[in-house]
């Protein structure tokens, strides 16, 4: 049985194709259209699913289901505004145009695009969420807790899992949002809302709380069992076109920050604060979870499970034995999640774990053949070599070695936010400069954005303090002890951006200012081509640790294709391009293309 998944129109659209309980596809919109992240239907990432599914058209699916119930959000959407009239008849005039044209009519709005004849289903937005977290992961029965921005009413939502079914145990409603008070922060130090709240999290260890109690004070009351109410005189979001109110800028004194502004200590420091106290709420609301539920292990979704840094200390404080993330925990994953309930919920069928879990290393996406490759090649007159992997990863981990940064685009697409070993720029963790280079070079972003490390599974405790496998770079701990260097007196005195340049450890361009990083552990069981780099990264070196960044640039979305890879990799100073077994050099290539502009993030 074929049931495809939907989810779209708010951000980060993608489409999902369910088999038998199996994910056989999945990808985000984005990746096809080159904008990033886009909200529109994706019809494109919907062809994709039905392509590689097999599938002669969308009618040989059994359902087609949407991630959430729009006339629920509609409810609320109404609701809101009639509270707060008549302020925001602005966003109401904006806003419900859009409703009465599309929304309010899904079940005909996607037959028309897809062409669709067969049964339509929708989930509510939670629901899709806590189905992505718990069916896909490794546990016969778990905890499982969705922190959002908001869905149809739920903001935050507590469940269990059994087996096939999942249960909700309690929920807190909008407009109390731990992921919009998180935006509000995003937005008043200047970034992009549903974007750029990763910059705050990587902001956040330069500065210091000094703001956490003011947000405890005046903006959210936090109950032991970590629900919470927020004060919304403070706020904009429900009835105006801003995330904050001037009493919010009064309270914090002055305006956001204008985007691209010089950073002050006052961002940083707002930044520290913000995170401070999203990782009391996801604290205590995962250690009420624990008492109440008994249950040894914890799921999570939603787009503040992306906050990895929360995820790591939910992690150390062992309420749990295990925990399992959904790589793609924002809106995107609830196509899959919807697909699932489908599958589980609402025709009852079984469900098998499998030991890692059945994710398959969320390498969902669309991969290339060498034929398609070179003929690409071959259409741009771009020299290349062909190397059969017994030479080429030698060769490419030798390169690493050397210093060079190589752009890696193997097998099938990532599917979630994060690079993970298919389409990822890579270099030596080792390298003092390596962080800013990548990031002022390659990537044409803020100095301060932190990298990842990917590492053997193998070897992560060698390197870590993390005893488990964190597959999905979505587990924050901290280098080893013996690992690190010691800060001198002085340095201890350095405030801000200035701790940027101080080396942490033996792995500098990994290693964060608090001496944390956010570990992907690479298995040979899901991407043994890139376990294979990486273990002969390590005979070389010593070092089972690479770089590994998305393959993009700032604002533009992760390559999907040979067209994106080879683009971005004429464009950035990146040295080496691997296209499956092609191998370019940037010395031999015709020319250089110039930068290309996209929105800011």
């Amino acid at each position: 049985m074929n049931i495809l998944g939907i989810s779209a129109y708010y951000h980060d659209s993608a489409a999902a194709l369910i088999r038998d309980g199996e994910i056989v596809a999945a990808a985000q919109e984005e990746r096809f259209t080159r904008k990033k992240n886009d909200h529109r239907f994706p019809s494109h990432a919907l062809e994709y699913v039905v392509r590689e599914g097999g599938l002669g058209s969308v009618n040989d699916a059994d359902f087609l289901v949407f991630y959430d119930k729009p006339l629920l959000k509609f409810e609320r959407l109404l609701s809101t505004y009639v509270g707060f009239a008549p302020s925001g008849i602005r966003s109401f005039i904006k806003a419900i145009p859009l409703w009465l044209k599309e929304k309010l009519h899904m079940p005909r709005e996607m037959r028309q695009l897809t062409g669709y004849e067969g049964k339509i289903l929708f989930a509510q937005h939670h629901e899709s969420h806590a189905a992505s977290a718990f069916y896909p992961s490794p546990f016969e029965e778990a905890a499982i807790i969705c922190f959002d921005g908001v869905g149809e009413w739920a903001t935050t939502t507590v469940w269990t899992g059994r087996g096939d079914r999942i249960e909700l145990l309690k929920e807190i409603d909008f407009p109390h949002s731990l992921g919009l008070l998180y935006a509000a922060f995003t937005y008043y130090t200047g970034f992009k809302v549903n974007s750029g709240e990763y910059k705050v999290m990587g902001l956040a260890p330069y500065g210091r709380p000094l703001y956490a109690d003011l947000i405890r004070k005046h903006l959210i009351e936090i109950r032991d069992d970590g629900s919470f109410r927020m004060d919304m005189r403070y706020f904009n979001y429900s009835q105006g076109l801003t995330m904050t109110s001037g009493r919010f800028h009064r309270l914090f004194g002055g305006p956001p920050r204008q985007p691209e502004s010089l950073l002050t200590q006052r961002d940083l420091d707002l930044a520290a604060s913000i995170q401070d106290v999203c990782e009391e709420v996801m604290l205590r609301i995962a250690r009420n979870t624990a008492a109440e539920t008994k249950m040894r292990n914890l799921c999570l979704a939603g787009g503040v499970a992306l906050n990895c840094v929360g995820n790591g200390r939910i992690l150390r404080e062992r309420l749990f034995d295990d925990i399992w993330i959904q790589p793609a925990a924002g809106d995107a994953g609830g196509a899959v999640g919807s697909a699932l309930a489908v599958w589980h919920h609402y025709l009852g069928n079984k469900r098998v774990t499998q030991p890692l879990d059945s994710q398959k290393g969320s390498y969902l996406g669309p991969s290339y053949s060498m034929p398609e490759i070179e003929a690409y090649l071959r259409s741009q007159a771009a020299p290349y070599s062909v190397v059969p992997d017994s030479d080429l990863i030698p060769r490419v981990a030798e390169m690493l070695a050397a210093g060079k940064i190589v752009g890696w685009f193997a097998g099938r697409m990532e599917f979630g936010p994060r690079a993970l070993g298919a389409r990822s720029i890579l270099g030596d963790a080792r390298s003092p400069e390596m962080q800013k280079r990548m990031n002022l070079k390659i990537k044409f972003r803020e100095s301060f954005r932190p990298f990842a490390p990917a590492v053997l599974a193998e070897s992560v405790q060698e390197w870590f303090d993390l005893d488990r496998p964190s597959p999905y770079m979505l587990l924050v701990a901290d280098v080893r002890k013996d690992r690190q260097i010691a800060m001198t007196e002085e340095q201890k005195t350095l405030f801000g951006i200035e701790k940027l340049n101080v080396a942490r450890s033996g792995i500098p361009a990994v290693t964060h200012v608090d001496y944390s990083a956010r570990i992907q552990t690479v298995h040979s069981e899901t991407n043994p081509r890139f376990h294979a780099l990486l273990s002969a990264f390590r005979d070389r070196t010593e070092c089972a640790v690479v770089v590994n960044t998305s393959f993009n640039v700032r604002g533009e979305p992760i390559v999907c294709s040979p067209d994106d890879a080879y683009r971005c990799f004429m464009a950035t100073d990146i040295d080496v391009l691997v296209l499956e077994n092609a191998l370019l050099l940037k010395e031999e290539q015709p020319g250089r293309e110039e930068k290309r502009e996209f929105e800011l993030d």
